[in-house]
């Protein structure tokens, strides 16, 4: 079985700059357990791959930001937090900016073993500068490459003891994608079932792709009201 007793427990092997994807837009669908064991682990110089790196004060990937422990940052919307901007400014991190979508579809073409693709989008830009570019039906394309990752840190719905994972609503953002891309994926989730308890036709991410499961602690309520949510 890959249930794990601890969040710290799931993340055993993670070391010193590697590159770290973490699932969810801000704190939605994001595995908050798992981000604050990340920081009680204690590992530095990572590349963490994300849409952004979490909120002002402190919550999700902004905590482990304020401890110091990111180097890189990949991604496509982090102008939400300051104190990203901050850290760019005093050259304490660096930072990858790509389109939202073609950072999903480099997550999801680093997951189905593809060597890279075209897009329009940023052709043109200095989001292209280094990149390979070419006419596609009279339109250019800029190449983008594929993301992998040494560890996928996602949150899911459900999950049984073999690591089949179903989402639920805004959980199936970056992580199903996420988990197919990481070389040891961690799933953190909120309910946990027997084996078989699952019908086929329901499990987003069978269970090949999936090295851990460790059950939620930590929910997006514990650290962010509705209200501010909503705001």
């Amino acid at each position: 079985m890959k249930v794990r007793d601890s969040a710290l427990a799931a993340l055993d092997g993670l070391r010193d700059g590697m590159t770290v994807m973490v699932g969810g837009f801000g704190l939605v669908g994001a595995p908050l357990t798992l981000i604050d064991a990340l920081c009680e682990h204690g590992a530095r110089d990572l590349t963490i791959v994300s849409n952004n790196l979490g909120e002002p004060g402190g919550k999700g990937l902004s905590r482990l930001l304020a401890l110091g422990r990111i180097r890189r940052a990949v991604g496509s919307y982090f102008t939400s937090n300051p104190e990203v901007v901050a850290a760019v400014e005093r050259g304490e991190l660096e930072v990858t900016l790509l389109p939202q979508g073609t950072l999903a579809e480099a997550i999801r073409a680093g997951g189905a073993g593809l060597g890279g693709f075209f897009t329009p989008v940023g052709a043109g830009t200095l989001l292209a500068e280094g990149k390979e570019q070419r006419l596609i039906d009279g339109r250019l394309h800029v190449l983008e490459s594929p993301l992998r990752a040494d560890f996928s840190l996602v949150r899911a719905w459900r999950a049984d003891g073999l690591g089949n994972l179903v989402y639920d609503k805004t959980q199936q953002n970056f992580n199903p994608a996420m988990a197919a891309a990481g070389a040891v994926t961690v799933a953190e989730v909120d309910e946990l079932v027997e084996v078989g308890d699952l019908p086929p036709a329901t499990i987003h991410t069978p269970h090949l792709y999936v090295k851990r499961v460790v059950r939620a602690q930590v929910r997006i309520t514990d650290v962010k009201s509705v209200e501010e949510m909503l705001r």
